[in-house]
């Protein structure tokens, strides 16, 4: 189990036309911005390819759940950077969800990632398969988390930029060395669940592994 037992998972969808300019803002300005906020320890991008758009999801690991309601990340969504009031109102199907990791196992990063929202009512069942999937072929990773209603709800200056944000209840995450490792977990939504979707990831900042600034010695 990872030591860093929150997550906030941010998912939006961005136009061809402004994609160069949505990954220079994310990799150039914001996901050092959030991983300044003290508690943001690391930050994941992945994309997908679908409808004629990039879909993107951005899994941060905060230090505990409560970061994701504490006074400093909320100040920054209060205030939001220029380029952040550009990039907002042309972000399409935003979702977004912060809370606990309930469960965890590996301790790697794969190339893809299957993600499968599914109802908190059912974790106790999708904790018990990940259990099961960790020990397969090619897969680094699984993790179930859950989304708090509380905690992804709170209005600010930032989300009055969008329209239409969603969140989940749950989801099950699932790392592998390659897509094909992920082909068997589209079985998984079978059951009343929305599909799995498959990303690959394109980016990732993880502050505990820069080198101590000079200063700081």
């Amino acid at each position: 189990m990872n030591a860093a037992n929150g997550f906030l998972l941010i998912g939006s969808d961005i136009g061809a036309a402004d994609e160069t300019d949505y990954l220079h803002w994310l990799t150039r300005e914001h996901a050092a911005e959030r991983l300044s906020v003290p508690g943001f320890l690391s930050v994941r991008v992945f994309r997908r390819q679908a409808r004629g758009l990039g879909e993107f999801l951005i899994f941060y690991r905060l230090a505990s759940p409560s970061i994701a309601q504490s006074p400093a990340y909320l100040a920054r969504l209060d205030q939001p950077t220029e380029w952040s009031q550009r990039i907002m109102p042309k972000l399409q199907n935003f979702l977004r969800g912060a809370g606990p990791i309930r469960f965890e196992a590996g301790s790697g990063e794969g190339m893809a990632i299957a993600c499968l929202p599914f109802d908190a009512g059912q974790i106790e069942g999708f904790v018990a398969a990940a259990e099961e999937i960790a020990d397969a072929e090619r897969v680094v990773a699984v993790r179930v988390i859950e989304a708090d209603a509380t905690a992804t709800g709170i209005q600010t200056r930032e989300k009055s930029l969008r329209q239409g944000d969603r969140s989940f209840s749950a989801m099950l995450m699932i790392e592998a060395l390659d897509e094909a490792a992920l082909a068997p977990v589209t079985m998984l939504g079978a059951a009343g669940n929305e599909s799995p979707k498959i990303y690959r990831q394109v980016f990732a900042l993880d502050l505990r592994n820069e080198p101590a600034d000079e200063n700081d010695r």
